[in-house]
């Protein structure tokens, strides 16, 4: 799944804000599901970032790239988690607009 968040910051802003509320995910996507999450993020370089998901039993690859003008993520559901896409989707929507206001 592809989700793109415009944004009018510079890259900078963005890769300043995204380092500082890191720490943030976990408890976050926890509160979300309603259970454990785990989150184990390794910065590829300084536009992308690659995130191992861990929840509900399911692995979740994700990898988030900062472009000029959006954020692109890409989320691998697992067919297990299908019935989830919809509110993955809007969590990682309406997280990422509070991020970039």
């Amino acid at each position: 799944m592809k989700i793109s968040i415009p944004h009018t910051l510079g890259k900078e802003e963005v890769r300043r804000r995204l380092h500082a509320r890191a720490g943030e995910a976990e408890g976050k996507a926890s509160d979300m599901l309603g259970g454990a999450v785990s989150i184990q993020m390794t910065w590829l370089d300084e536009d992308h970032l690659k995130m191992d998901v861990s929840a509900m039993g399911f692995a979740i690859p994700c990898a988030l790239e900062i472009q000029d003008k959006a954020i692109e993520f890409d989320v691998e559901i697992p067919a297990g988690l299908g019935f989830a896409r919809g509110m993955i989707e809007g969590a990682i929507r309406e997280k990422g607009d509070k991020l970039l206001r």
